[in-house]
């Protein structure tokens, strides 16, 4: 039975701890479900001990990555995909396994169809106006055409394992112009900072599962976006050695923007 940390958030963030991993069951419509921490990827924990098929009974949409870093996941109609550093889109096992993810059941709240010609940092502007609150994790879904697609995934990894902010410096770059296709991820607040990539965390795959990776840009041209509020959050932590022995004393912000952008800007 593992640990498992209770967030709830609404005007603040509380914390209570629970030791029963099936009191997942309850409403699990409006859960986050967390593995590990982006503070621990970042400090190169790139091994776990969660496979698919358990993390899935957390979920049925998501993201994250797999052992060794070998891919960018998408987890989309409870379906796990596997973009390589060669940008294409692969169906793993479900007995593989995963050192970082986020998944929830997807149940949107809102939706809306927007057809202006926005870039990335425009959507997200224009998506931060529907919402209720910043304050609160949400589950975005963005469906339709693409005048442009640029995304990222970085190479598996050997070890001794190199932190993620040299590796990202060489990561292979994709770009995708006129293409229909799907955003997967996840709106955080600040509060997240250290647990999760805080604002917007999306990752593509095109509408025949065939390309995608984690999203550096875009372009819209017309898109359905859906809303799921996750107000309650559950942080998972793994308990081996890689992650216990890990050094998490310190956490930069700047590291992750780093991290999550292109290193050419």
């Amino acid at each position: 039975m593992k640990k498992v940390l209770l967030f709830s958030l609404c005007f603040y963030l509380s914390v209570s701890f629970s030791f029963a991993e099936e009191s997942l069951e309850e409403n699990k419509q409006d859960i986050l479900f967390q593995r590990a921490t982006i503070h621990s990827l970042l400090e190169g924990v790139y091994d776990g001990d969660l496979t698919l098929k358990e993390l899935r009974s957390h979920g049925n949409f998501g993201i994250g990555t797999y052992n060794a870093l070998d891919g960018e996941m998408i987890f989309l109609n409870n379906v796990f995909y596997r973009i390589k550093s060669n940008g294409k889109a692969y169906q793993p096992s479900l007995e593989e396994q995963t050192p970082f993810a986020s998944v929830t059941f997807f149940s949107p709240n809102s939706s809306f169809v927007l057809a202006l010609p926005l870039k990335y940092a425009e959507l997200k502007t224009h998506i931060d106006s529907m919402l209720p609150s910043t304050n609160l994790p949400y589950a975005i879904k963005i469906t339709g055409s693409f005048d442009y697609v640029k995304t990222r995934s970085v190479p598996a990894q050997v070890k001794p394992y190199q932190p993620l902010l040299e590796i990202v410096k060489t990561q292979p770059v994709f770009e995708h112009k006129n293409i229909k296709g799907t955003l997967v991820g996840f709106r955080l607040p600040e509060d997240f900072k250290g647990l999760n990539v805080t604002g917007f965390h999306l990752h593509f795959i095109d509408n025949k599962y065939s390309y995608g990776g984690h999203l550096l840009e875009c372009s819209i041209k017309k898109v359905k976006i859906e809303i799921d509020e996750t107000p309650d959050v559950f942080l998972s932590l793994p308990t081996d050695t890689a992650f216990l022995s890990s050094n998490l004393d310190n956490f930069s912000s700047g590291a992750i923007n780093k991290v999550e952008k292109n290193n050419n800007e």
